[in-house]
């Protein structure tokens, strides 16, 4: 079974590795939005893959590190493009999660990430 636990930061940021010129080379800034898909068997006697809980508790010191900051100033993320924040994402989820299996990361609406791992 597949499940789902959705969440939003906002963060600002920079690419410095475009084109001068290019818009997004300027600091701008996204309300991102995380979907972190995990799989798994359901327990049988809690009656779930996981709590919803403890997704949210591994997650939140995660993400609250990315929260209103300056994602160019965070070590890994020194080129933050979605796909880089993405894989971010995965690196400091995988080990406390059991199961993750796919990150969603939109930086907008209609934009965005999914990633699976490598």
């Amino acid at each position: 079974m597949d499940i789902y636990k959705q969440f939003t930061f906002d963060a600002a940021h920079f690419l410095p590795n475009v084109p001068e010129g290019h818009k997004c080379r300027a600091m701008h800034g996204h309300t991102y939005y995380l979907t972190v898909f995990i799989s798994g068997p359901v327990l049988e006697e809690a009656g779930w893959v996981i709590d919803f809980g403890d997704v949210k508790a591994i997650c939140k010191p995660v993400l609250d590190r990315l929260d209103h900051s300056l994602l160019n100033d965070i070590p890994g993320l020194e080129n933050p493009t979605a796909e880089n924040v993405a894989r971010w994402l995965w690196l400091h989820f995988k080990h406390a999660m059991p199961g993750l299996k796919k990150i969603e990361l939109k930086e907008t609406p209609t934009s965005g990430v999914i990633y699976e791992g490598d």
